[in-house]
């Protein structure tokens, strides 16, 4: 492998929307909405509204990324922006607290994806693979196949990954939208019927819980994991064409048009299930919004939007995995991680080293999901993650110009300096006040050990990030007296 080989540009708009789009559509529209029951049951018919809510702090955050963006486009995001605009460290964790959190929220999505695989044997009458995908060793090893069938595909180069990535999404749109349109067709009568008729089951839609704002914020703070995932978009800074507009953009169209997606779909499904029969089920199995609708939908039509979001959950994991290793593979630019990182394919122009990595922290999280015995903990731990990676974000959008006044004047977009700080005070206020309530949340909930407070996870995880860069700073230090300097300019590609 040659030192000079480097990632190439040859992402378009497009590819780089695809990104952003596959990374958050998923877990965050099929499962999360309706199992929010398990981990706040006390929600009640207000998931919609918690949903809309958990947008705000996402759209400042959004802003944050896409300003940022336009000004260092390269691989590596958040721990760039940062690194560059407000303190190394804080860069390092910030992008850190991402890489961990995405790191097992892949092994949690390919985790869960073998439910909709089992709904999807079930619905077409296989039910003899429908109790086989049910199996837990069947269920680990699918999840494990999928990561690292991924892995491959990533590392097989950027043209590979955009086939399979431009095509998914336009069937997860297409079959998304047999959702939304079934809610002008069918409504909780017709699910009550179709329940009674089906599975002899006669369900009573109990009077709403009292409003409790506590309740609502903590919902409203797992939600907001639903918007995670544009952040992908700013991982290809170094593959990007046109990245100073394509950026930005692409973060903006994947926050807009992926959040009316997710309130129209989520409305849907909500206005055809009653709250109380999903919380009832969220209780004692994995659920997801296809499989609700299979009660009413007719045969062959239940089939496909399984079928939808199957892919889009599958889908997330490509991105995903982009995401993670173009963090490692920034890192070790700058020396915090070993060199080895930014090896690249000669043939493929793909981080492989990286890549590699990325299977294996990916592969603990499926373990960690089936081990604990409820993925909650891993959504959780992604929640905390990605709230301080924000927050630290828009933290960074305030002090750019003090920090780095040469790389402030390189913003192209939004580059009024008051808006910018309205912005970015928009998002500490809003995301400060997510993360402690998910931390108030967390560490108040009832577990059956220590280790399944997200909270005591996430500490411990970071502690050893942090031992180990300040070693590696002390290294580079040694080596390099004008490393302060060097920390102000974006890496040579």
């Amino acid at each position: 492998m040659s030192a000079t080989l480097k990632l190439s540009r040859q992402m378009g708009l497009v590819a780089v929307i695809a990104t952003g789009v596959s990374s958050m559509v998923g877990a965050s529209i099929n499962v999360v909405p309706f199992m929010i029951h398990r981990s706040v049951p006390s929600i009640g018919p207000n998931v919609l509204w918690a949903f809309a809510f958990a947008a705000i702090p996402a759209l400042f955050a959004g802003l944050a990324y896409a300003i940022l963006s336009s000004a260092m486009p390269r691989a590596g995001g958040s721990y760039l922006y940062a690194s560059r605009g407000l303190n190394p460290y804080l860069g390092f964790v910030a992008s850190f607290s991402q890489w961990f959190g995405l790191s097992i929220v892949i092994g949690v999505i390919a985790y869960i994806s073998i439910p909709f695989l089992r709904d999807i044997a079930y619905s077409a009458g296989f039910y003899w693979l429908s109790g086989l995908l049910d199996i837990s060793a069947v269920r680990v090893g699918l999840g494990l196949t999928l990561i690292w069938g991924f892995v491959y595909l990533n590392i097989k180069g950027v043209k590979s990954y955009t086939n399979l990535l431009i095509p998914m999404v336009i069937v997860i749109f297409c079959l998304g939208s047999i959702v939304i349109l079934s809610g002008l067709f069918y409504d909780t009568t017709d699910f009550l019927s179709a329940l009674k008729t089906k599975e002899d089951v006669v369900h009573t839609v109990p009077t709403n819980p009292i409003f409790d704002w506590r309740v609502f914020l903590s919902a409203a703070a797992i939600l907001f994991s639903s918007f995670i995932g544009f952040d992908a978009i700013a991982q290809t800074g170094s593959e990007a064409k046109n990245p100073t507009r394509n950026l930005p953009l692409a973060i903006l169209v994947a926050i807009l048009g992926v959040g009316l997606f997710y309130f129209l779909f989520t409305a849907s499904v909500y206005s055809i299930v009653p709250w109380s029969y999903v919380a009832e089920q969220a209780l004692l199995k994995d659920i997801t919004a296809p499989g609700l609708l299979s009660y009413v939908l007719p045969s062959g039509l239940d089939i496909l939007i399984l079928f939808g979001a199957a892919i889009a959950l599958i889908n997330d994991l490509p991105a995903m995995l982009l995401s993670v290793s173009r963090l490692m593979f920034a890192w070790a630019k700058d020396g915090i991680f070993p060199n080895s990182i930014t090896k690249i394919h000669s043939k493929n122009k793909s981080p492989y080293i990286a890549l590699i990595v990325a299977g294996v922290m990916s592969s603990i999280g499926v373990l960690g999901s089936h081990f604990a015995g409820d993925f909650f903990l891993g959504i959780d731990i992604m929640v905390t993650s990605m709230l301080v990676n924000f927050l630290l974000m828009s933290v960074t959008l305030l002090t750019i110009k003090q920090f780095n006044p040469t790389l402030s004047q390189e913003i192209r977009i939004l580059k009024n300096r008051t808006l910018q700080l309205l912005i970015g005070w928009g998002g500490v206020v809003f995301l400060s006040v997510f993360l402690i309530i998910h931390l108030y949340k967390d560490m108040t909930s009832l577990v059956e050990e220590w280790y399944f407070h997200s909270t005591y996870v996430w500490l411990i995880v970071m502690v050893l990030a942090s031992l180990v860069f300040f070693y590696q700073w002390h290294q580079l230090r040694q080596a390099d007296t004008s490393l302060d300097q060097r920390f102000k300019n974006l890496p040579i590609e």
